[in-house]
Order: structure tokens, then C-alpha cells, then sequence
């Protein structure tokens, strides 16, 4: 075999998303881009905030000197700073410009993080639905997914699950919130709680756990909500994010992991993440990228957009028959499946040219993705559709 057996087996395992995504694009050659209703990828159809264009243009027309140098392991000291201001300013924590590295997007945040912090062996707790890519970053650092539900009538956090699988093995936490793919927001009240669990077993267990918090939806949200920032809450908590949701740059690959300053090993793990963010041969984040994202931190989207386009898919899929947890954020619905196997319910819908993802790809068989965040007009065109998909797996259509 021309590659290692591991990653032809987990090729063959890999993310339903991209699965999907590339029978989208066969179905469009075949039958036409309006003719086919894709919801697969999360990658968002609206453009960057005019800030942006602005920031930009300026740097193109009074480029700085040596702007398009290396710069230090942990990134351009102005922009962690601004970074640093804006979760000082959430949080109500002084956080400093040292406890930022800036990265290669959410994912590479992650992988620094969990090689800085993993031992072989060692376990990462995951809350299911989970982000399939969760599980591929924890092996590629010698560690061991651990599968804990949410509950399953709400996806919100089931603490004293989290609790029981807690071993002397558990090095991490990793959450998601606004969730993908449900698109819930953990309350304050769990979040607690949960800190409170990973002190106790911390002490417990004496070595310290970290609570990961991958927040790339942290601004997408609806309906006046916020979503509370985790430092406040847990003391071990490392947050990673990116700006691909919030600012629309999915393919800049701009993000960022910080620590949180009441965790008393702070220090020591900015050493490692630093060490971690430079053999893993990511050196440094994208300099012209940072150079932007330091003066747009106050910046987003307009999810007003996200917003209608998510009550439009509930109420008309509500009406049909589906059952919905309606999403606090994000750009996801996660419904349950109205056939007792998902996968099979998603290759029914294709028949009806709509592009699904199981929820098997996600650790939750018998529910489905919805991503929403394509033009509203595919969403209308789509409905008919759903409709026909409706009545045919005996719902009201």
C-alpha cells in the first residue's frame, strides 16, 4: 500500500461532509446548479464585513515595511494584543497579549493545543453530535476520543454524564458552543458546573484537566443571546476560534487559541503551545491576516441573514413534521431523522436532489445536518422539494 494502513482506514471513515459535498458537485454537473439544494458545507455565502474591504485596501495602498516577514512563533504582538482586549473585555478578566497565540484557523488552534497537552494514551472527552474532525485531531496527537451524549432532547451539556466518564486517563474537555451541529448555546449556569466537576476531579485525580472551548460561532447569534465567555467559569479552560464564521474568511485560515490567566499552569502550557505551533509546521499564522483581524475584533457579519434564514427552515420544516431542537446560533439544524437510519434517510433525500449529511457523521445516528448559510433563494426553491421528501417517509408534507 502506497500510504500508512491508518490513514487509508480513516479515509475510508472520513467526514460525511466532504462525502456529500462531492456528490453535490457531480449532481450539479448533471442536472445544473439551480436544480440541485445543498446543504452540506458550512461555508458561508455572505461576503466579509465593508470594514474589512476597508482595512484592506489600505494595506495594499501604504503597505508596511516588511509586513510579508516572519514575525515571533505566537504571532504579531498588536494583534494578540487586540485580541487580549476584546476577551478581557467579554470576560471581565485582565488577559494578556502573552496568554494569545494566533493561528491557522480553529483546527490548527487545536492540534497545538492537543499536542501541548497529551501524553499517549491520555483521553479527550467529546460531547456527541460533535464535529467529526475532533477525532482525527485527538489520534494525530497519540490520544483517546471519549464519547459522551448531550441530552438528546435539548443537546444541552449532560453534566453528570460528563461526570461518570471522567478517568484517571481524562487529560480534556472539548466543547462547542453555539454548537456544531446543533447550534445550541451552553447557559452560564452549565458551564459552571461544569468547571466545578473538572476542579473536583482535577484534585482528584491530581493532575489538572483541560476544558477546550472551540467557539467559531461565538457571534452568530440570534435573537439577542450571548454566548457566555468561559474564563469566568472554568478555571483549566483554553478557548480556540477562528474568524472563518464571524468575519466570512473561511479560506484565510485566521484564528486563534488563548489561555485563560486563572489557570495556574498558564505559563508553562503558553511555552509548550508556542513550541507545539512551530513544529507542527504551521510557524505562524497568515501575517497579512493578522495584520486585519487586530483592527476588526469588534467586527461581524450581519447574522440578521443566518438568522431569517434559520426561522424560515424551522417553520416550514416544523409544519412538515420534522422535529427540531430550534438553534440558539451557528448556521445548523440538526433534526431527528424520520427513518430510524439516517444514512439511509439522507440517500432518499438525494433522489429528491436535496444534499444532507448523516448524523452518524457527527457521532449521532438517527439525526441529519442542515447547513443554512447559502442564499435564501435556494432555501425557498428547495422547500417543494422537502415536501415531496416529507410525505414519502410519512410525514405531513
Amino acid at each position: 500500500m502506497a500510504i500508512a494502513v491508518k490513514i487509508a482506514n480513516q479515509i475510508s471513515k472520513s467526514s460525511w461532509i466532504r462525502k456529500m459535498f462531492e456528490e453535490g458537485e457531480r449532481l450539479r454537473q448533471e442536472l445544473g446548479a439551480e436544480n440541485v439544494f445543498d446543504f452540506t458545507l458550512g461555508n458561508p455565502d455572505v461576503e466579509p464585513p465593508a470594514s474589512f474591504s476597508r482595512e484592506l485596501l489600505e494595506l495594499a495602498q501604504t503597505p508596511l515595511p516588511g509586513m510579508h516577514r516572519y514575525m515571533n512563533n505566537a504571532g504579531y504582538g498588536e494583534t494578540r494584543s487586540a485580541v487580549a482586549g476584546k476577551i478581557s473585555k467579554d470576560s471581565g478578566i485582565s488577559v494578556p497579549a502573552d496568554n494569545i497565540i494566533m493561528t491557522c484557523g480553529a483546527g490548527g488552534a487545536l492540534n497545538v493545543v492537543l499536542k501541548t497537552i497529551l501524553n499517549p494514551g491520555e483521553e479527550v472527552i467529546i460531547l456527541a453530535p460533535f464535529f467529526v474532525e475532533y477525532k482525527f485531531y485527538i489520534d494525530n496527537h497519540g490520544g483517546v476520543p471519549v464519547e459522551v451524549w448531550t441530552k438528546r432532547d435539548t443537546f444541552q451539556l449532560d453534566i453528570d454524564a460528563i461526570e461518570s466518564a471522567i478517568t484517571s486517563r481524562t487529560r480534556a474537555i472539548i466543547i462547542c458552543s453555539p454548537n456544531n451541529p446543533t447550534g445550541v448555546i451552553y447557559p452560564a449556569e452549565s458551564l459552571q458546573r461544569l468547571g466545578d466537576v473538572v476542579k473536583k476531579a482535577s484534585e482528584r485525580i491530581g493532575r489538572l484537566i483541560y476544558v477546550i472551548s472551540d467557539e467559531p460561532y461565538a457571534r452568530i447569534v440570534f435573537d439577542g443571546q450571548q454566548v457566555p465567555n468561559i474564563f469566568p467559569l472554568v478555571e483549566s479552560s483554553i478557548i480556540v476560534t477562528s474568524h472563518s464564521k464571524d468575519l466570512a474568511l473561511p479560506g484565510e485560515r485566521i484564528g486563534y487559541l488563548a489561555a485563560n490567566p486563572r489557570m495556574a499552569t498558564a505559563g508553562q502550557f503558553m511555552e509548550g503551545a508556542v513550541f507545539s505551533n512551530r513544529v507542527l509546521g504551521f510557524v505562524n499564522a497568515p501575517a497579512l491576516m493578522q495584520r486585519l483581524v487586530a483592527k476588526l475584533q469588534d467586527e461581524s457579519v450581519d447574522v440578521a441573514e443566518y438568522q431569517a434564514k434559520r426561522d424560515l427552515l424551522v417553520n416550514e420544516l416544523g409544519n412538515m413534521g420534522f422535529t427540531i431542537v430550534k438553534p440558539d446560533g451557528a448556521f445548523y439544524l440538526f433534526p431527528q431523522s424520520p427513518l430510524a437510519d439516517d444514512v439511509e434517510f439522507v440517500k432518499l433525500a438525494q433522489k429528491h436532489r436535496i444534499l444532507l449529511v448523516p448524523g452518524a457523521g457527527f457521532g449521532a445516528p438517527g439525526f441529519f445536518r442542515i447547513a443554512y448559510c447559502f442564499d435564501i433563494g435556494m432555501i425557498k426553491r428547495s422547500l417543494p422539494a422537502w415536501r415531496a421528501l416529507a410525505k414519502e417517509v410519512g410525514l405531513k408534507g
